[in-house]
């Protein structure tokens, strides 16, 4: 079984173009519910998605619920990807194949400047995206080019990454747990699509921007610890 999983908050004007969208391409679709108080959940249920709840405000948290309920069906195949509308459902395929081909256990989408639409990342996106992989591999040697919101995984190898950052931290513990585990992966460029409507909760505002930003940094260099202390140690 494919799951995909779409978190979500306060993206009425999107959710079900997306839910719709991706539909086609897996067998169950989750939206998790990150406290909105506009119609989202309403449309996803709507749009043909089972709406989880997660209260609790963080990227990660409502990842993980949706991660939960997926292992609840028995996902064999988790496909993760935003509800803004910047993720190209019809991507989705080219992201599976991999997996389902027994090739590859992860699936990165990256996003290229050829492959992104004007305005569809603010200079502040784009430098961010450029700084992180650079900062994550100075710090354990991980090579990745993008934090891609748009990805699949086989769900055995996701269930070995431990993951619990309820935050902006998620996409990158998700990437250094990936490399620790030494996961076969796969980086796509996919499309990245300016949002049709509503408001990013990251880039829409100067203090999004730098809550995120310091939070990224703050977990690279966490990992970045951890990993010297274990070569210190020998493990």
């Amino acid at each position: 079984m494919i799951v995909a999983v779409i978190p979500a908050l306060n993206e009425e004007a999107n959710v079900a173009d997306v839910v719709r969208g991706v539909g086609p391409h897996v067998d169950r679709v989750i939206v998790s519910d990150n406290g909105s108080w506009d119609a989202t959940a309403e449309r996803a249920r709507r749009a043909g998605a089972e709406v989880v709840l997660e209260p609790q405000r963080g990227y990660g948290a409502a990842c993980l619920t949706g991660i939960a309920r997926a292992r609840e069906l028995d996902a064999d195949v988790v496909l993760f990807l935003d509800c803004d509308g910047s993720d190209d459902p019809e991507d989705a395929p080219r992201l599976l194949s991999p997996i389902l081909e027994g090739v590859a256990d992860l699936t990165l989408g990256v996003r290229t400047s050829e492959s992104t639409e004007p305005g569809a990342m603010t200079p502040v996106q784009r430098f961010g995206n450029w700084l992180a992989p650079r900062l994550m591999h100075l710090a354990t040697g991980a090579r990745y080019r993008d934090l891609p919101p748009f990805k699949a995984i086989r769900r055995s190898s996701l269930d070995l990454l431990g993951l619990a950052d309820r935050g902006y931290g998620f996409t990158v513990e998700f990437l250094f747990r990936a490399h620790a585990e030494r996961l076969r992966t796969q980086e796509i460029v996919v499309a990245c699509r300016a949002r049709s409507g509503g408001k990013s909760k990251i880039s829409g505002t100067v203090r999004g921007s730098v809550r995120a930003g310091g939070k990224i940094i703050a977990v690279i260099a966490r990992h970045a610890l951890r990993s010297r202390s274990r070569i210190g140690s020998g493990g």
